[in-house]
Parts: C-alpha cells; sequence; structure tokens
C-alpha cells in the first residue's frame, strides 16, 4: 500500500485508531496512530498534530491531557488547535517557526487556564526544517531521534522526578519503569509557571527515525525495545509492530516493568 499524500494539517483527537495511518509529505514520510486504553469507554485524552508548513519544513506534535484531572482531552485539543491556528499562514509569511510555536503553546496554556477547570496536558512538538530538528516539550511525553543502527541521536527528558533522577544515573531504567512516582510530573501544559525546554538543532540524515510519543508507549516499553522495532525497515511496518507490542504489554504481567492500560498515541516520521 502506498502513502496518502498530505499537504494540509492534520489534527486528531479522540480518536480510536486499528492500525497506523501513513501519509506522504514533501520532506518524508509519517506514520500517526492514537487509540484509547484496552477497554475504555471514555474520550481518548491524546490528540496529535502534524502541520505542513512548506516543501522544506514540517510541525509534529503528540499531547497527553493528564489523567486524574478534568477535561484532559480538552486541554490536549487546546494545545493542537493552538499550535496549527499560530502556524496558518507561516509558509506565507517570513516568520520564525521556532516563535510560532512557542506563540502558539503559549495561547494554549492561557485559555487552558482561563477555563479555570484543572485541566491539563503535556506536549512534544518536533519542527524539521531544512532537514535538522529542533523540539519542544513540557512534561513526560517523548521524543526519541534515532540512527538506522539504533544510535540514539537526541532524546527529551521528561520533566518528572524519575525523569530527572534516570538522567543523572541516580536510578536506571528499569527502576525508573517500576518506580511508584513514576508519574509525577512537574511541568506540563496548564499552570501558571508552565515553561518550554527547546533542544539544539540537530542535523538529520536520510536513514534517521524520528519518534514522539504519550507515555502509554514508554510505560509499556523499554527505550531499546522502541528503538529495535522501529529503527530500520519500513516505516509503516515497524511502528505497527512496536504498537502491537506496547499495547500487549498493557494487557499482561511482566516482573520487570509496571505496565498498564494506557491511551496510546504516536508518530514516526523520516525524512525523503
Amino acid at each position: 500500500m502506498t502513502e496518502t499524500s498530505l499537504s494540509h494539517p492534520l489534527v486528531c483527537f479522540d480518536r480510536d485508531f486499528t492500525e497506523p495511518d501513513r501519509y506522504k509529505l514533501a520532506t518524508g514520510i509519517v506514520t500517526v496512530f492514537s487509540s484509547r486504553a484496552p477497554g475504555k469507554e471514555t474520550a481518548n485524552e491524546d490528540s496529535l498534530a502534524v502541520i505542513p508548513v512548506n516543501d522544506k519544513a514540517i510541525v509534529l506534535a503528540v499531547a497527553d491531557g493528564l489523567g486524574g484531572l478534568p477535561a484532559g482531552e480538552m486541554a490536549s485539543r487546546i494545545v493542537m488547535e493552538e499550535l496549527k491556528a499560530s502556524l496558518e499562514h507561516a509558509g506565507e509569511e517570513d516568520l520564525s517557526l521556532r516563535a510560532m510555536i512557542l506563540d502558539g503553546i503559549e495561547l494554549a496554556n492561557e485559555k487552558i487556564l482561563s477555563l479555570r477547570s484543572g485541566s491539563a496536558t503535556t506536549l512534544v512538538v518536533a519542527e524539521i526544517q531544512d532537514r535538522s530538528l529542533r523540539t519542544y516539550h513540557a512534561g513526560d511525553s517523548m521524543i526519541v531521534l534515532m540512527g538506522n543502527k539504533g544510535k540514539v541521536k537526541y532524546s527529551t527528558i521528561p520533566h518528572s522526578p524519575t525523569g530527572y533522577a534516570l538522567e543523572s544515573g541516580l536510578i536506571d531504567e528499569t527502576e525508573a519503569m517500576q518506580h511508584d512516582e513514576r508519574h509525577l510530573i512537574s511541568n506540563f501544559i496548564g499552570i501558571p509557571d508552565m515553561r518550554v525546554e527547546i533542544g539544539p538543532i540537530i542535523p538529520m540524515a536520510a536513514r534517521d527515525t524520528l519518534l514522539l510519543a504519550s507515555d502509554g508507549l514508554a510505560d509499556n516499553l523499554y527505550e531499546d525495545e522502541i528503538i529495535e522495532a522501529v529503527r530500520k525497515g519500513p516505516l509503516f511496518r515497524g511502528t505497527t509492530h512496536m504498537l502491537s507490542e506496547a499495547r500487549a504489554n498493557m494487557l499482561e504481567h511482566k516482573p520487570d516493568r509496571k505496565c498498564h492500560p494506557d491511551d496510546l498515541t504516536c508518530i514516526t516520521y523520516r525524512l525523503s
């Protein structure tokens, strides 16, 4: 099956895919997927966006509405809609994508706060321009850029106590996966002192794979399992295999991880 061409923004919220959708862009190929937790009857609180800017630039985003807080799905939807609106004329105006992305996030934060409902969401954004990557994030959703031989070229650090402890070497990945406070986060969209962490500009090679995902993926697969699944071979096949493994783990107890059902959303991308 060939990819469908995508030239206009794609925004998905409260979706329940059975398998990834795939699209051909001017800059590369992308797969998208979002589903409710197995057995869940309420809304999928995750959202995603694929926003083509021009023939050299694209913006990708994943948001995970915070469980346990009111209207998580509303918060994740708002941030995607504000990002899309902010970037709407990016291809026509000589404006910085960085500024437009940050404006969209700031407007979303203000709008969520104005609801006074306690709504909140995590967010990861990837700006791909002239074959280079720059990331933006708040919370514990993930971005990983990997080479086809499995080398991690860049990954975001979760804004959480366990994320910081893992990065500093105080705990290992297995301890982080099983930590009782794994789901506590210290920064997200929907708080007055929200901050956006901006990553460095990183060149991308033709065989690199970029992944954005909500924590439904990282809670059920270790990083090396994720990388091994998607780093090589057809992007759709690898993404489908990875998602199948993650969703199977949600329903099966394993001694080396605290797997649990969760909404799961991801985007995978490769340059043309």
